[in-house]
């Protein structure tokens, strides 16, 4: 395809075979037998859950090893779903773009979900739907989230709440026109040996600030974060809580650590270019991730990716959830 940059792509963990990919196609359309079901009710995400049991052993038995271990670069790439791409709507180009009404798509990534935990969001970010737009929107071209196609820096996704995810689930419906788009992958295991003992030390202390994310909009929050380290739990096995644009340093040691970190992360980084029916969860205890640039046309073909937020315990958010839903709401 003239215009179209190739790149040695990173080989999946599981490619589904097409009789697996028709199993899958099969258990999701029965979840969009109403295409008016609602995606966030749930009714809906009970059914889904229930499909998931019935989901090819291969991709069961990947999400079941991966939930156990997530391996060296906290990441399962997962190739060959059916995502339907002729019957595909034109990518959307409007701000805060949601999937409320049952898809094939949408019903894939949330069996998946459920097959690693319970899919969750927040109320605060994009209106706390369960399947969420990443599309590039007009004007937002800059925005540092999901609806810009500027680089996007480092980070744990919404390290800033007392309940992160656990892992993040995307899902390529369209690749971007020139193929340049990656998203961009950094794990803690392979880049904790690049950093030095006193770094170390460093970022296991609570001296950093990390602040909503921009597409939480403004004081999300409510009152400061609190200070906290960026790597918490063992020592050999750290958990990370971070993000390059939101994260504040608030001494002069733990500026140092926090830039030792980041040249750790981007020398160890794995840059993913998905293509259509390609999904990637990352365990985003261990991971940080961030995009390449890209060029929309803003056509109705541009780049769109499915996400949905996945805790492995759901009750460690329960007074955060109102009537035991999905939804974080404060």
């Amino acid at each position: 395809m003239p215009g179209t940059t190739q790149h040695a792509p990173v080989a999946a963990d599981l490619n589904l075979d097409p009789a697996d990919a028709t199993t899958c196609e099969r258990l999701a359309r029965t979840l969009c037998a109403d295409r008016y079901e609602a995606v966030d009710s749930p009714e809906w995400v009970a059914r889904a859950r229930d499909a998931s049991d019935e989901l090819p052993l291969p991709l069961r038995r990947a999400l079941r090893r991966f939930r156990r271990h997530s391996g060296p670069h906290g990441t399962l790439l997962i190739g060959g779903l059916p995502v339907d791409q002729p019957a595909l709507p034109p990518t959307p180009a409007v701000p805060g773009s949601v999937q409320r009404r049952a898809t094939l798509p949408a019903a894939l990534l949330t069996m998946v979900a459920c097959g690693l935990g319970e899919p969750h969001a927040y109320l605060a970010e994009k209106s706390g739907a369960l399947v969420q737009d990443v599309v590039p929107v007009p004007g937002q071209e800059s925005f540092h989230g999901n609806a810009g196609s500027a680089p996007l820096s480092f980070h744990s996704e919404n390290g800033f709440h007392p309940h992160p995810p656990d892992y993040v689930v995307f899902l390529c419906l369209r690749a971007d026109h020139d193929r340049t788009a990656g998203l961009r992958v950094a794990g803690i295991r392979q880049a904790l040996p690049l950093l030095t003992p006193a770094g170390r030390e460093v970022l296991f202390a609570p001296e950093f600030r990390t602040a909503p994310p921009p597409s939480f909009g403004p004081g999300a929050s409510g009152a400061e974060p609190e200070p906290r380290p960026v790597l918490s739990g063992a020592a050999e096995d750290p958990d990370i809580r971070m993000a390059q644009l939101v994260t504040t340093p608030l001494t002069p040691r733990a500026a140092a650590a926090l830039a030792e970190f980041g040249r750790a992360v981007e020398a160890t980084a794995r840059t993913l270019y998905l293509t259509p029916g390609d999904l990637v969860v990352l365990d985003n205890r261990v991971t940080v991730h961030g995009r390449t640039a890209f060029q929309p046309r803003y056509d109705g073909a541009d780049r769109w990716l499915h996400r949905t937020y996945v805790a492995t315990d759901l009750r460690r958010s329960r007074d955060h959830r109102p009537d035991d839903g999905h939804v974080v709401a404060r």
